[in-house]
């Protein structure tokens, strides 16, 4: 991937950013933490690498996309909406009671969204059953999922792992988002999953481990996810909670917390800051 190509995906994900935040803001709820840690893997899978149309949203030989942590829906909204699903303005309705754009994904309310998720653990299951389904119709559409370090202590996650890899199901990739941070705390302390790699290695899937903010990084494990055959990837992303607004960085306080006016105007006008030294280096 060029220099060049990076920077702009940069600049989306940080767009994705701004958009989760006015959604939690406006809804004076929601999850901003885990939403702003997995921006750059949303903007690489939708602007870069999956097959999917906006004006075509159920098109049957597309990709899809499982937001598996459902609770950051806030960041499937934000890049749904700048890659033309739906109107970006819409992103300030979020969790009002008319709104289409709820607390968690919707697949019959809100086009682009191919599997309504929120209960952690499900998602995962979800996308190895659309895998499975591609396999069985001699469909070449790949999946991919997004899970939380914190949604790993879920057993039926390790029963989709065992499911995936006895099913040889090289068409599902699997991002964790690994920034070490859960609603009560630091994972290791609530309930470890670690060591996060070798669990899955001895759950017989193939296993990246990449940054989750290097935009080339992320790219390159998801081609070689696509050149693995016989066997599931998990792509595992060292990630920052709250990654671009500096005082939400690294704090667990921030897993489901709406900022004021104050510090969502402060959010926006760093991120603003970064996205405009993107455009000057391009």
């Amino acid at each position: 991937m060029e220099k060049s190509r990076a920077r702009e995906l940069s600049i989306i994900a940080n767009k994705v950013r701004k958009n989760a935040l006015t959604a939690v803001y406006s809804a004076s709820s929601g999850h901003p933490g885990g939403s702003l840690s997995i921006a750059d893997v949303l903007s690489v899978l939708y602007f870069e690498v999956m097959n999917v149309d906006p004006k075509n949203p159920q098109d049957p030989d597309r990709d899809r996309f499982v937001l598996s942590k459902g609770h950051c829906a806030p960041a499937l909204y934000g890049v749904l909406a700048e890659k033309g699903f739906f109107p970006v303005e819409d992103c300030a309705t979020f969790r009002k009671a008319d709104s289409y754009l709820q607390g968690h994904p919707d697949m019959k309310g809100v086009p682009g969204v191919d599997m309504s998720s929120g209960s952690l653990g499900q998602g995962i299951c979800a996308a190895n059953g659309m895998a499975l389904a591609a396999k069985i119709d001699k469909k070449d559409y790949r999946v991919y999922t997004v899970l939380g370090d914190g949604e790993l202590e879920e057993g039926q996650v390790w029963e989709a792992a065992m499911y995936a890899a006895h099913y040889k199901l090289d068409n599902v990739t699997a991002f964790v988002d690994f920034n070490g941070l859960q609603i009560d705390g630091d994972i290791s302390k609530v309930m470890s999953p670690l060591p996060i790699d070798k669990k899955f290695e001895a759950f017989g899937w193939n296993v990246i481990v990449v940054n989750a903010h290097d935009i080339e990084a992320l790219h390159n494990a998801i081609l070689e996810a696509q050149s693995v055959k016989g066997k599931p990837t998990v792509i595992i992303m060292e990630s920052i909670k709250g990654k671009g607004v500096s005082f939400m960085e690294n704090e667990a306080g921030w897993h489901g917390k709406a900022p004021n006016k104050e510090e969502y105007e402060q959010a926006i006008a760093e991120l603003d800051a970064q996205i405009k030294d993107l455009e000057v280096a391009n």
